[in-house]
């Protein structure tokens, strides 16, 4: 079973008063771009896979969306989501993506947002989301950058000069990696660029998209605390078809 540290008081506390808890898509800095690998959403069908409090569930249906269903392991996400929604053709359903079926050629987006680096079990995962969507239907998602989830210790050190550098150690060791965020033993799932793309690959999808991200030169200059996140990409960003 995922790891459900969502439903920890302290994390998700934590988690809660993070710009993008606050401000929904437009406070994740990465939402421009994982917005333009979107497909016109009018009339479509739409899967949120790691919904949390239902921000993407909602902005899917304002673009046209007949109906969309978020899904979450944490409790405590989807009575944020389902206290803020008032839309029958929005549905929430709790379900630990380790386990999660989906009724075959059902949708026409899959989508997910920081959500795959906790699955253990990724494969598996995309195989479910490539039979739930119909011919020509796409998947999109963000997941840490391989760099951010590799380090045992993650984090900034400062070197000799002055410079803030990012170590990196057992990049090709994939596996579980445990540290404190917000609270302690938090468990996310390292796995290489690679690895990714071949799960995509073996799960039926052709990939279209791939970006290592971070910020641009406009975001920087209007918050200049995210220039230290331009010495190593933050987030993936992948599109695929089926």
């Amino acid at each position: 079973m995922t790891q459900n540290i969502y439903d920890d008081p302290e994390f998700f506390d934590g988690y809660s008063a993070l710009p993008r808890s606050v401000k929904g898509l437009d406070g994740a800095p990465e939402w421009a771009s994982l917005r333009a690998l979107l497909p016109p959403l009018e009339g479509r069908s739409v899967v949120d896979l790691g919904c949390g409090f239902g921000w993407f569930c909602r902005w899917a249906r304002e673009q046209g969306a007949v109906d969309v269903l978020g899904v979450d392991v944490s409790e405590n996400m989807l009575e944020r989501a389902r206290r803020e929604t008032r839309d029958p053709a929005i549905r929430y359903q709790r379900a630990d993506l380790e386990a999660l079926s989906l009724p075959a050629a059902s949708c026409d987006l899959v989508y997910s947002s920081l959500a795959f680096h906790y699955v253990v079990e990724l494969g598996r995962l995309l195989k479910i989301a490539h039979a739930a969507l119909r011919p020509g239907g796409r998947l999109v998602f963000s997941a840490e950058h391989p760099l951010l989830t590799a380090p045992s210790r993650p984090g900034w050190v400062t070197g000799a000069d002055g410079r803030a550098a990012w170590p990196v150690d057992d990049y090709l060791v994939e596996g579980p990696r445990v540290t404190d965020w917000f609270a302690p033993g938090v468990v996310k799932q390292h796995r290489t660029i690679g690895t990714y793309v071949r799960l995509l690959r073996e799960a039926g999808f052709t990939l279209t998209h791939l970006e290592e991200w971070g910020p641009s030169d406009a975001q920087v200059e209007a918050d200049p605390v995210l220039a230290q996140e331009r010495q190593r990409p933050t987030f993936m960003l992948f599109a695929a078809e089926r």
